[in-house]
């Protein structure tokens, strides 16, 4: 069996897949496209964990694409940490928990929008507004400006009807380049006038490495920051709440028990997370030889740490593929593992518990229309394009 994380069959079901990874080619190797997979649980936590052998510093995605971006999670210790800890307060969970308010109204008003129709598409309606608009918010994104982020970002990250090799495609990279431009612009505003937002804080606040040496990022780099900041500021809410809304409709038993008790939402949410990750790996590159299960991976390889095939290892959970929301999940996968967990984990909690806590007081009911569901996908990423739901369920008579 080949797998191939740039295919339409990996957007749609790739946990047959996984699982023949886990069971038969736990250090798998794609000659074509030149890069190694570790499939199961431990080998993935262990991986994360040793930063110094699998580095960030050449690129997290397949293509590698992103190696040349000075992005955050493209770079290792010890600039990670002087990099990461400016922006580690605005994200801390005290801090997020101040949103809480903010999170439920804007939940509220997209609702609101729907109230008078039947039915909801919850990507484009709902599960990708709302995180924008909180994202949007706290980096002090012109609101105008918003809804064309999120596009470009889409776009950015979709590889649907793209051919299935290393190279990106050209749509990608012209959004790419105006996210840039668009940032960029920002910064400099920023920078003659700033605010009470994160691009000023960003902007204004120096690294400051171990020996107490100041530098500030310049504007090119900024730019890079931000739409970091900008897409993984939503696009893993975008999905995760959309697989959510699956995952209930599929088990009405278990959505009915959050209906009943909305305290069993943050569980829920964190098996929402491991039952069908909004990120399907983690690409890092080997600065040594590395043996795993025999087989030596070398220096200088692209590893593919399956996030998507370990949260759904048999040797880690009991009935992996079933959806429990009374689940003990332990180590969590969803947000990665080690130096390199996302930033932004407790704001996506915060407004993925929230949504569903909005969502189902007033629909517990809601159905999805199976036929117009759709997927999209990239070569790191999947979760659904279109996912309407009908609001009201007719009544039973007879």
């Amino acid at each position: 069996m080949e797998y191939n994380p740039l295919t339409p069959e990996m957007a749609e079901d790739p946990f047959p897949t996984f699982r023949w990874l886990r069971d038969n080619a736990p250090v798998y190797y794609n000659r074509e496209l030149d890069f190694y997979c570790l499939s199961r649980f431990d080998d993935v936590v262990a991986a994360s964990l040793d930063h110094e052998t699998f580095s960030n510093a050449q690129g997290v995605s397949i293509e590698g694409l992103d190696k040349d971006l000075d992005a955050l999670l493209c770079t290792d210790e010890p600039q990670h940490h002087w990099n990461r800890k400016i922006l580690t307060r605005p994200f801390s969970v005290s801090r997020i928990n101040e949103l809480e308010s903010r999170v439920r109204q804007v939940c509220r008003d997209l609702l609101d929008e729907a109230a008078d129709r039947d039915s909801l598409d919850v990507v484009t309606e709902f599960s990708s507004r709302l995180p924008m608009e909180i994202i949007g918010e706290m980096m002090g994104l012109p609101a105008d400006q918003r809804d064309r982020i999120h596009d470009l970002s889409n776009r950015f990250i979709n590889r649907e009807g793209a051919p299935a090799t290393r190279e990106l495609p050209e749509d990608a990279a012209a959004a790419i380049a105006e996210l840039f431009g668009l940032m960029f612009e920002l910064a400099g505003q920023r920078r003659a006038e700033p605010r009470d937002d994160l691009v000023s804080l960003l902007v204004h606040t120096p690294v400051v490495d171990d020996a107490g040496n100041e530098t500030f990022l310049d504007d090119a780099v900024l730019a890079q920051r931000l739409i970091e900041l900008a897409v993984a500021g939503h696009e893993t809410v975008m999905k995760l709440i959309a697989s959510g809304t699956v995952a209930l409709a599929a088990n009405p038993d278990q959505r009915a028990q959050l209906c009943a008790d909305p305290s069993l939402i943050p569980n829920a949410v964190e098996e929402m997370l491991r039952f069908e990750p909004p990120s399907v790996y983690q690409g890092r590159v080997t600065t040594r030889d590395v043996e795993f299960h025999g087989t030596v991976i070398p220096a200088g390889s692209r590893v593919l740490l399956m996030t998507g095939a370990a949260v759904r290892d048999e040797r880690q959970y009991d009935d992996p593929d079933t959806f429990d929301i009374g689940r003990k999940i332990g180590r969590q996968l969803g947000f990665g593992y080690g130096i390199h967990l996302c930033l932004g984990a407790a704001l996506a909690r915060l407004e993925s518990r929230i949504a569903f806590d909005e969502l189902l007081s007033r629909y517990p009911n809601y159905e999805v229309d199976w036929p117009q569901m759709r997927y999209t996908y990239g070569s790191s990423v999947r979760g659904y394009r279109n996912l309407v739901i009908t609001l009201r369920t007719p009544a039973v008579t007879g």
